[in-house]
């Protein structure tokens, strides 16, 4: 395809609210070595892009300043050293930022094929939440077939992943959400027990549901509010993975011996500033481990609202608003269009 020169992308003024956000033309990127250029079909919204826009997760250095983490596109220009069998294949890519645009650049090693029967917006809903729930979930918990698992957040896009590829690796899964209506989608993605933890002790209802032994990996995007009822609920050898920290990442006055009673580990990642060469290991071992589920249909993403590439404010207002059960999507120029969930 012939390239234009420029292209729309969605401009931060300065941080702030939605307001903050606009339209706006800037030169399409070049790839440099190691990179392609992807022609956007469709863009993932996440959490990290609400806190960037806020001021309070700046893009780390050499990223593109623009939002926007996840993408799926067709590869239309290649850097120096990339496979000329690349160009013109339609791949799903975690990029280090610049998705909100109608042009994206991304390391190669960072893309992945859409899985078959997908569209734009199910291939650009996988890699922000697939490579985080990998990393997480199975190299930092250690997750094993036959262990259980605690996934607060059960309808978040992380929590949707996670509950569907914690089952499919064969382990017993527990999860929260923050209503009925989640709690049971929880159940129909998977999950064994649903607790509401607006109505619910989740400490209560683990030790129940284990006869007191407890769970023995935690995937936790609450942070210090949850902290010592996490290390209630884990069980001896149990792993405390935290993801997010949506609570606040200060924690007071918690029981050191109840971690060294019980043999615990506390652990957790962040995905954007780790380098290429991580990211690429991760995107291996989920096209080896993961994508026979997703062609299988084991698992798949879950699509909550698509919003227009123009429509950012109100796709941003919507994710703020907690009310979603799974991803918020913009969709910049899909052929393949999801409504809804």
């Amino acid at each position: 395809m012939t390239l234009p020169s420029t292209m729309r992308y969605v401009h931060l003024n300065e941080p702030g609210g939605v307001e903050a956000m606009s339209l706006a033309q800037m030169a399409v990127p070049t790839p440099q070595a190691g990179e392609v250029l992807i022609r956007v079909m469709a863009a993932g919204v996440n959490r990290p892009d609400l806190m960037q826009r806020t001021g309070r997760y700046p893009p780390p250095p050499g990223a593109s300043p623009i939002m926007g983490l996840e993408v799926a596109g067709e590869v239309v220009a290649l850097g120096a050293g990339v496979q000329t069998n690349l160009l013109g294949q339609r791949v799903t890519a975690l990029v280090n930022g610049g998705g909100y645009a109608e042009f994206c650049v991304s390391p190669h090693a960072q893309c992945l094929p859409w899985p078959s029967q997908f569209s734009a917006l199910q291939a650009a809903a996988l890699p922000e939440t697939y490579f985080t729930v990998w990393a997480n979930l199975f190299e930092h918990g250690k997750l094993a077939a036959g262990e259980r698992v605690l996934i607060h957040g059960g309808t978040s896009g992380i929590g949707v992943a996670a509950i569907q590829l914690a089952k499919a690796h064969g382990a017993t899964v527990l999860a929260t959400a923050g209503s009925d209506q989640k709690c049971l989608a929880c159940v129909q993605l998977g999950a064994d027990l649903a607790i509401n933890y607006q109505t619910e002790d989740f400490v209560e209802k683990v030790a129940a549901f284990t006869d007191g032994h407890g769970v023995d990996v935690i995937i936790d995007i609450v942070g210090a509010a949850y902290f010592q009822r996490n290390l209630n609920c884990l069980a001896l050898d149990g792993r405390l993975v935290q993801v997010a920290i949506q609570s606040g990442g200060t924690v007071h006055n918690f029981e050191l011996f109840r971690v060294m009673q019980k043999r615990l580990i506390i652990t957790g990642s962040t995905l954007r500033p780790r380098t290429t060469a991580e990211k690429g290991r991760i995107a291996t071992a989920l096209h080896a481990n993961v994508w026979p589920w997703l062609e299988s249909g084991q698992c798949r993403p879950i699509i909550d609202r698509v919003f227009a590439l123009d429509d950012v404010a109100s796709a941003h207002a919507y994710l703020e608003s907690g009310t979603h059960i799974g991803k918020v999507m913009l969709d910049v120029a899909s052929p393949n269009q999801l409504t809804e969930r």
